[in-house]
């Protein structure tokens, strides 16, 4: 019996953001679908606007499985994942136990596809598209919490939008003052009404 589809199907019970109180819950899964769409569009401008060569493929793919590993972590928060470095260290030992045992579950013949995604090769330039990805994801959580009444996220919007103008990149930049204005408006204010 292969176990692989049903870790994965898991992921819409890891809540993301627990020590936060949200006005919307949201799971690894939904958050995974947002970055594979967001890493799609980084890849997209990158690649059109810019003459780019990202493997748009390689890093949706990232993207869509870059928080398999807490179908068996959990969403550890990043207080304390990086506490320190001690924790932050012998956290991703944890998380690459968790996908080697999740890749475990695939039959030998189809792991050889898949491993690659599992784990990512950060030195790649569809690696760092994919953490922006991850990062505009959280962003416009941030954006939607705030924008429904939850001062919690203040913070840490401010805090993402740092991270996210200190990566240089200038797929993210475009994408900022291309689209992320649009994510303010309500329905009616989308539509033109």
């Amino acid at each position: 019996m292969d176990k692989f589809y049903a870790y994965l199907d898991r992921m819409k019970f890891i809540k993301r953001w627990q020590l936060m109180h949200t006005a919307r819950d949201e799971n690894i899964m939904e958050h995974s679908h947002s970055v594979a769409v967001l890493a799609h569009a980084l890849c997209a401008i990158e690649n059109r606007v810019y003459g780019g060569n990202a493997d748009t493929e390689k890093t949706v793919f990232y993207a869509l499985y870059h928080e398999v590993s807490e179908v068996m972590t959990g969403d550890l928060p990043t207080p304390v994942k990086y506490f320190n470095n001690s924790i932050h260290g012998e956290y991703e030992k944890l998380e690459q136990l968790a996908v080697d045992k999740i890749a475990g579950t695939l039959p030998d013949e189809l792991r050889g596809e898949f491993y690659p995604y599992l784990q990512a090769d950060k030195s790649t330039l569809e690696y760092r598209l994919m953490k922006a990805a991850d990062k505009l994801s959280a962003y416009i959580k941030c954006l939607e919490e705030i924008r429904l009444g939850n001062p919690e996220f203040a913070k840490a919007k401010k805090t993402i939008e740092g991270d996210l103008r200190g990566m240089k990149m200038r797929a993210v930049d475009y994408f900022f003052e291309r689209f992320i204005p649009a994510f303010s408006l309500t329905l009616d204010e989308l539509e033109g009404l």
